[in-house]
């Protein structure tokens, strides 16, 4: 237990008292008619009765304002929130995610100036074909866009016309509003595996594909381009499938194995010419197999093009390697640049030398026994150096 020490007595101040005016102080001081002061003599410590002045109301106290948000705005939020929770009612002590309670109206544009997305859906895209062409590029079916402009491939996103003029199908630059000219001038048509237009190919039925790809073998079949080039590979897979019966495993683009019944049309894939092929994304990358068309289309013409830009193939012959490197080491032995420049003039060869290095003094021989004819000194095999030859220094590699 604690100890507490001595308790101190508490000491008391006498406060002085101080007397309280004198009756009828007040009453004859303010009832007074004559305004004369009275005899009466205010006590001491207080001030005159005209000097005294009714104390001020006090203010009522202002509530203690509270920390956050107002009471009002709170209110509302939280009503809001309580409303979205009771739709939920999932969350299991969850956070709410801020992008589920202030979700932004996104701004409506209108593409097609007025015109409903209803009306367009039945509308559709007439096909631009004729007898004698040389390609027939064949889409899946038409889109919003291809529907409410009236041609084919419209899009500002989509590289078909750009392709077209970076691979030389076409000469000059052209756009969705000239395809009804190519024809004529190029020998390009158009068609689509599915006449209804639809906001995505997703839209389409499957029994719709496979009743569209039977028109469209008869229509190659009336017409019999040259060429019938599908714009996507997942067209000419469900094509090959109901016309051909072959399922496309690994299916490589360009020219295809099999060819239009009751007709010498050739199949072509290339890429999707919509900017949402993520295997393409660019035009730049789908022009090669444009340029191959072009090269198909001209080989089937019987065209011969310009070589302007030729594929070398590089390989290499160990033992032609060598038969050529030992031609360059003779030729090397019998004529040194270098050295009839050291020495004035080019070495004249004789029939005595038989491939020897002979060196010419203007000194007669000497009698000395050392350098007599029978000698060896300083002889070399007939035909050889005496360094070791550069063809002796590559490497033989057996097979």
């Amino acid at each position: 237990m604690r100890k507490s020490g001595p308790r101190t007595p508490a000491i008391m101040e006498a406060q002085p008292t101080v007397p309280g005016p004198p009756p009828g102080y007040g009453q004859h001081w303010y009832h007074n008619p004559s305004q004369q002061p009275v005899d009466v003599q205010p006590p001491d410590g207080y001030p005159p009765p005209g000097l005294l002045q009714p104390a001020p109301e006090a203010a009522p106290a202002a509530p203690k304002r509270k920390r956050g948000r107002p009471a009002g705005t709170q209110q509302k939020k939280s009503e809001g929130a309580g409303t979205k929770r009771a739709k939920t009612g999932k969350s299991k002590g969850k956070q709410e995610k801020i992008t589920d309670s202030f979700k932004t109206v996104k701004r409506k544009i209108d593409r097609f100036n007025g015109t409903s997305e209803a009306e367009l859906l039945t509308k559709t895209l007439p096909d631009i074909l004729t007898y004698g062409l040389d390609i027939v590029i064949i889409g899946i079916n038409p889109g919003l866009m291809a529907a409410y402009k009236g041609h084919h491939y419209p899009g500002p996103g989509n590289h078909f016309w750009k392709c077209l003029f970076l691979s030389g199908l076409i000469d000059v630059p052209l756009n969705h509003m000239d395809d009804g000219s190519l024809p004529e001038k190029y020998g390009i048509g158009f068609t689509n595996m599915v006449e209804r237009t639809t906001p995505g190919s997703k839209d389409l039925k499957s029994k719709e594909i496979r009743e569209g790809g039977k028109i469209l073998l008869q229509k190659l079949q009336k017409y019999k381009p040259r060429i019938a080039v599908f714009n996507g590979k997942c067209i000419y897979e469900i094509f090959s499938k109901e016309v051909f019966g072959v399922k496309v495993k690994k299916m490589e683009f360009g020219q295809q194995p099999h060819q239009i019944p009751d007709g010498e049309t050739v199949v072509y894939v290339m890429p999707s010419s919509s900017a949402r092929c993520a295997q393409f994304p660019r035009a730049q990358d789908k022009v090669h197999y444009y340029i191959k068309l072009k090269e198909l289309r001209n080989h089937l013409k019987g065209i011969k093009s310009a070589p302007e830009v030729s594929e070398v193939e590089y390989s290499f012959d160990l033992h032609k390697a060598q038969a050529d490197a030992k031609k360059m080491a003779i030729k090397e032995e019998k004529h040194d640049p270098g050295y009839d420049a050291a020495y004035g003039g080019p070495v004249e060869n004789s029939a005595d030398t038989n491939g020897q290095c002979n060196f010419a003094t203007a000194e007669p021989a000497t009698s000395n026994s050392e350098f007599n004819a029978d000698s060896t000194f300083c002889q070399v095999p007939d035909g050889q150096w005496m360094t070791q030859s550069f063809t002796d220094q590559i490497p033989s590699i057996n097979n």
